[in-house]
């Protein structure tokens, strides 16, 4: 099996010669390591890799020689309850949704669930009408419907809810992740204003010695430290949609709290409104003003949104459209603001860029940033720090 991992590490173009592959079979023999898979995943990592540019490479070839030896699920384990309220779920053949009709449109929809507020009066399931669940009406969850508004869901299954009414629970991006790569900060670097300011506390060589030369004796030059003085104001779309990249966006948020010395942040879920907040586990008590946000932050300052612009369409062009309350204004009035705001502005997108073409709402997000939308890949880093650098 090792002579496999060698040899897939070789097809797979790593550069790793049959010396480091010797060196490590001399650490298998001495018991450098336990038994254990991560153990030797580390190790053979340290030996064979020497660029890490070919982490990723590595990892996947890896994954594929050494995949199942992980230890066997238990065989035990109690079935998760999830799984058996899953089983009674409604699933209808494509035949069935044709049959389905929509209410027609946002008011139509609103309007008809005030009324069914208002006459419901108990819990209903599997029907067509009242607000309930695992049935064909608009209004519940579990079910489907073309155009419905999803209560109550943790999650969407089918992604045709025009409104979401729930309440969520976020948690903060940790910004002291290690990086699994260093191209995230070359490509953040790429946005670099040099200055000096503050305190003299570094040697200024070349004027200590030109100094000293003029005058005969040891005269040594201070100049204030060199920084970074780009500032970068941070939004971060947060919960639902966005959990499956989470990973991704704290490598980006602690990289650019490293890189920018000015950099402040807020959190949003989906589109900005008229409140962002700092903390997501305080986020019903603590918020702060859009407006507040707007007034304290000169026009100089970059904004960069982070977020897979996957939403209803309605939470971008309608009021209402919010997911835990009703907002007064809609999302798009929010965003002009802040554009009109701030005039070097981009939105980087962690959801693959092959995809957006099919949501509405991701082509509604790039249309009110002028189609300043970026991959969160490092070619679309890349772009995005270029065009905040004009």
């Amino acid at each position: 099996m090792f002579l496999q991992f060698f040899e897939a590490l070789r097809a797979a173009k790593l550069p790793v010669s049959l010396k480091e592959y010797l060196a490590l079979m001399d650490a298998m023999d001495r018991h450098v390591i336990a038994e254990d898979v991560n153990e030797f995943y580390y190790l053979s990592r340290s030996l064979l890799v020497k660029d890490e540019r070919n982490l990723d490479k590595f990892d996947r070839v890896f994954g594929e020689v050494f995949k199942g030896l992980e230890s066997a699920a238990d065989l035990k384990t109690e079935i998760p309850e999830d799984w058996l309220k899953a089983l009674s779920e409604r699933f209808l053949t494509e035949e069935e949704k044709k049959q389905i009709e929509a209410l027609g449109g946002w008011e139509k929809l609103m309007e008809t669930l005030r009324k069914r507020l208002e006459e419901q009066k108990g819990r209903h399931e599997g029907g067509s009408k009242w607000i309930g669940s695992r049935g064909t009406s608009p209004f519940g969850n579990s079910g489907y419907n073309p155009e419905g508004v999803r209560i109550g869901q943790r999650e969407g299954r089918h992604g045709r809810a025009v409104k979401v009414w729930d309440r969520r629970e976020y948690k903060n991006l940790d910004d002291t992740v290690e990086l699994g790569t260093r191209n995230i900060k070359v490509a953040l670097r790429r946005l670099r204003q040099w200055a000096r300011d503050g305190a003299a506390t570094e040697l200024d060589l070349p004027g200590t010695i030109r100094d000293t030369a003029d005058k005969g004796y040891l005269d040594l030059r201070l100049v204030p430290e060199r920084h970074n003085a780009v500032k970068v104001l941070l939004l971060l779309d947060v919960g639902g949609s966005m959990d499956p990249h989470i990973r991704l966006c704290e490598e980006l948020f602690s990289a650019a709290r490293s890189e920018f010395k000015h950099l402040d942040f807020f959190y949003f879920h989906n589109c900005p409104y008229e409140a962002l907040w700092k903390d997501n586990r305080r986020r019903q008590t603590d918020t702060v003003p859009t407006l507040d946000v707007l007034h304290k932050y000169p026009r100089d300052w970059k904004l960069i949104f982070l977020g897979d612009a996957m939403m209803s369409p309605y939470e971008i062009s309608m009021p209402g459209g919010a997911v835990e309350y009703w907002n007064e204004e809609a999302g798009a009035v929010w965003m002009q603001r802040l554009l009109d705001h701030f005039s070097h502005a981009v939105w980087l997108n962690p959801a693959p860029e092959k995809h957006w073409a099919y949501t509405v709402s991701v082509d509604l997000i790039t249309q009110l940033v002028a189609g300043r939308m970026f991959p969160l890949t490092l070619a679309g880093l890349d772009g995005a720090m270029r065009e905040l650098g004009r």
